[in-house]
Order: structure tokens, then C-alpha cells, then sequence
């Protein structure tokens, strides 16, 4: 059993890597160019069966207010390539409409959502949207996108459409977009939208299977303590 000084040091040690990455000339690699789709594919096909029955499950508890399990929208990819990207669905239907009166009427809310297009009391999230989303399980579905090719296990957070403008880096273009990443195991309550092209850009300097054996560590981790968003 890893104790809890061990992960406290553990996650030392990978925000001094982001930090070091930060610096550090981009490297390309094997890995990245061929074997990291690789890895994905495998992951995915061994752990299929129980993720299967778990997105079923979920899927029949999201349902239960009479819409759909399911949440499609539109994401950038690679190369600036949209794509439709599936989640479990965890907010009320019509959320959007929701925010946008939400975002009208508090300019507290609003500041918050210009800063870091996040909310900390989200008034759209339901009572099973809020368990699924403090454990990441309503991340679950994109794993079907990472067999498409849309997505990886590990990259930068999935970016809407409509916040292309608001991204003021480049890294991001050249990774597909992950279930999760530096940015989703890191502070990202604490940093703005803008700091995520910091995040991307870090992974994509320290890009190698040992950085996405890391963090997929560090996923676990953030499962198991309900410390998603």
C-alpha cells in the first residue's frame, strides 16, 4: 500500500517534471510517433469488459431523469480537427441555456467562468452528475473517441470550440487531446484557462512512456480519492 508521505512525494516529484519540462528543448520520439497509439489501443481492449459494465451501470443512474446517458459535443483536435467527443452525462438538459442565465444574472459566476470557463458551484450539475465527476467516471465513454483515433489516454484537456480564442498556445495542435493529462492531475482548480497552454506545453517537451505511465499513476490516484473536478 502506498502511504500517504509516499504520495505526497510522489506528487512532488511530478510538478518538479512539469516544471523542468517547462524548459527543456521538445523532443520527438518513437514512442510518440507510433507506439503511444499503441499503448492506448491495449489499455483500452484489456480493461473493456469491466469499463463495459461500469458505463452501463452509470449510464442506467444518469437516465433515470428521463433524458439521454449521454453527452455529445464538439472538441479540437489534433491539427485543429473537430471532432465529437462522448461523455456521461452529468448535467440537466439544456445546461447551456441554463449557464448562460446563470452567467446573467451573477457577474461573480461570470468573472469566475471568463477566468477559468469553470464554475466551483455549478448550477447545472445534477445529484449523480456531481458523484461521476468527482471520481472523472463520466470521462469513461471517451475512450470509445481514443479508439477512433480522436483521442489518447494521456494529452491536453479536450478544448470547445468555443474557446479556441481564448487558447494562447500552440502545443496543443500538435497532441490529440487525452482523457487525461498534466493539467487534469495537476492544480486545475487554481489556474486559469489560459495556463493550460503552459500544462501542454510541458507535456509535449516531456512526451515519452514513462511520463504517460506517470500520469496515468497519478489518475488512478485522483479516481480512488474523489479529487476530479
Amino acid at each position: 500500500m502506498v502511504t500517504l508521505a509516499r504520495r505526497k512525494s510522489l506528487a512532488t516529484e511530478f510538478d518538479k517534471m512539469i516544471t523542468d519540462a517547462l524548459f527543456a528543448a521538445p523532443t520527438t520520439s518513437l514512442y510518440r510517433d507510433g507506439l503511444k497509439r499503441g499503448l492506448d489501443i491495449a489499455l483500452i481492449l484489456i480493461a473493456a469488459l469491466p469499463v463495459v459494465l461500469v458505463v452501463a451501470i452509470l449510464a442506467l443512474l444518469v437516465s433515470l431523469d428521463g433524458s439521454s446517458p449521454f453527452y455529445r459535443q464538439q472538441r479540437i483536435g489534433k491539427n485543429g480537427r473537430v471532432f465529437s467527443m462522448w461523455k456521461l452525462r452529468s448535467m440537466v438538459p439544456n445546461a447551456d441555456r441554463q449557464l448562460q442565465a446563470y452567467l446573467d444574472k451573477n457577474p461573480e459566476a461570470r468573472a469566475e467562468w471568463d477566468h477559468s470557463q469553470k464554475l466551483r458551484h455549478d448550477p447545472r450539475i445534477t445529484r449523480v452528475g456531481h458523484l461521476i465527476r468527482k471520481t472523472s467516471l463520466d470521462e469513461l465513454p471517451q475512450l470509445w473517441n481514443v479508439l477512433n483515433g480522436d483521442m489518447s489516454l494521456v494529452g491536453p484537456r479536450p478544448m470547445m470550440v468555443s474557446q479556441k480564442d481564448l487558447y494562447p498556445g500552440t502545443a496543443y495542435y500538435a497532441l490529440r487531446p487525452g482523457i487525461t493529462g498534466f493539467w487534469q492531475i495537476s492544480v486545475r482548480n487554481e489556474s486559469s484557462f489560459a495556463d493550460r497552454a503552459e500544462f501542454d506545453t510541458a507535456y509535449l517537451r516531456k512526451l515519452s512512456f514513462v511520463t504517460d505511465l506517470k500520469v496515468l499513476y497519478r489518475t488512478f490516484s485522483v479516481v480512488v480519492n474523489g479529487t476530479g473536478c
